[in-house]
């Protein structure tokens, strides 16, 4: 799958999970390790995990393998690796807290 339609692909399935405040990055012009980064909330550690797990395995059974998830053991910040694109869930707290969202868009 194409990274733009993998993205839409992803965002489609973050939805199908509740999440919520999904924001989606363009980031090739500011890092080499990836061309987007999706962002978005769940509303609890479980919930977390389970969007994490979900994201995981939808884009498995649709041919795009994860490099690699991480923080779903606890699940106040959870990551999947897809290569060009790097997926955020996070808790409330932890997303207020680290505020990817600005701290990508101070580098424009």
């Amino acid at each position: 799958m194409q990274t733009d339609a993998l993205t839409a692909f992803v965002i489609e399935k973050l939805e199908d999970m509740k999440g919520r405040d999904i924001i989606s990055l363009h980031i090739t012009d500011k890092a080499s390790f990836a061309d987007y980064m999706i962002i978005c909330s769940g509303n609890s550690n479980r919930h977390v995990k389970s969007i994490a797990q979900s994201v995981a395995t939808e884009c498995r059974a649709a041919g795009s393998e994860p490099r690699g998830i991480e923080g779903n053991d606890v699940g106040e910040w959870a990551l999947v690796d897809l290569g060009d694109i790097i997926v955020h869930i996070m808790t409330d707290e932890q997303r207020d807290k680290y505020n990817l969202e600005q701290l990508w868009a101070e580098s424009e």
